[in-house]
């Protein structure tokens, strides 16, 4: 099939899916700052998709989780990231995608969240391959390209069993976090295996993409990643709090206060939109990313931090604008 994956130069730069972080907010201040190679959306849970619409009767514009599928034309091609166990659930959530202009489905495979994990999805289908295989079956009747992340396996290295099962089924492109499931992000990611991994995708299926995940601390250091281990692409997490400029090659160091601020007032702003279905609060794990790094940095935060609502935020980010030497 082809798709917008096919199209893409290599090497290739996007933007991870985070719960809670790259929301349609934040989403949209990068796509306007500095636009990834691809964007994933937070992670939608296909059966929350299914049984509201089909149990309670619940229209798709009144659905809150439609709208965590929400996006701007500006963040095209954007590919949503569902999860589920449940084959009949992710037929009907990725034809729904496919209703809402969504270029891409993403399957998590590799969440090690255990409310997640109860439910038989994210990490816990690295221990089902028939059921990682009758979702991914599933989700292609969308007609949409159809791409995995996952992890290299549950509690040991599994390239050989879990990502060779699923390169057998000819996905367009395969994230692996290049840790386990057990190791979770208490040690450095293996980019050392992703060799192996590329070998592999090469016998099993050649045209699948290859995007390494964990550790990339900014744009250089991706190329770098990339080109020593032989990857297609990589993906880009952390690396975003309080730098929507990392898609253009920009560090925090390099970023000022005043472009800091005007940052988190736009965020705050687009944030202020998705209310009542994000809570204000949500908002507030990225203070401390952009408000760091000069004096009186962690005083201006805890009044930030002391905030209940956006307008009660926004005199505060107004203030410190017009008197940055004081900040």
């Amino acid at each position: 099939m082809n798709s917008f994956w096919t199209a893409l130069k290599r090497p290739f730069f996007v933007l991870a899916p985070m719960a809670d972080v790259t929301d349609a907010a934040y989403r949209r201040l990068i796509a306007e700052t500095a636009k990834p190679d691809v964007t994933w959306t937070e992670f939608v849970s296909a059966d929350g998709l299914y049984h509201t619409r089909e149990k309670q009767g619940l229209p798709n514009d009144k659905n809150p989780l439609v709208r965590d599928l929400a996006f701007t034309e500006q963040e095209h091609p954007i590919v949503a990231q569902l999860f589920t166990s449940d084959p009949k659930t992710m037929a009907y959530a990725a034809k729904l995608c496919k209703e809402l202009g969504i270029d891409g489905i993403d399957i998590n495979m590799g969440c090690p969240d255990r409310s997640i994990e109860k439910q038989g999805a994210g990490a816990a289908m690295i221990k089902q391959v028939d059921v990682a295989k009758a979702v991914i079956a599933a989700a292609r009747t969308s007609d949409l390209p159809i791409s995995i992340k996952t992890r290299l396996g549950y509690n040991q290295e599994g390239i050989d069993l879990w990502l060779a099962a699923l390169l057998t089924e000819t996905p367009a492109a395969l994230t692996v976090h290049l840790r386990t499931r057990k190791e979770m992000s208490k040690v450095p990611a293996h980019w050392e295996l992703m060799p192996r991994i590329i070998a592999l995708r090469d016998t099993l299926s050649p045209q699948t993409l290859v995007i390494g995940n964990g550790d990339v601390e900014h744009l250089e250091d991706a190329h770098t990643k990339v080109a020593q281990s032989g990857a297609d692409g990589a993906m880009l997490g952390r690396a975003i709090f309080g730098n929507p400029w990392v898609f253009a090659g920009r560090k925090p160091h390099d970023l000022s206060l005043e472009e800091r601020l005007d940052a988190l007032t736009k965020l705050a702003t687009y944030f202020d939109e998705l209310r009542p279905r994000k809570s204000f609060h949500v908002l507030k794990k990225h203070f401390k990313a952009y408000i760091t790094g000069w004096p009186g940095a962690a005083e201006f935060r805890m009044r930030l931090m002391d905030a209940s609502s956006h307008d009660e935020l926004m005199p505060l980010l107004a203030a410190a604008r017009r008197n940055l030497t004081r900040v």
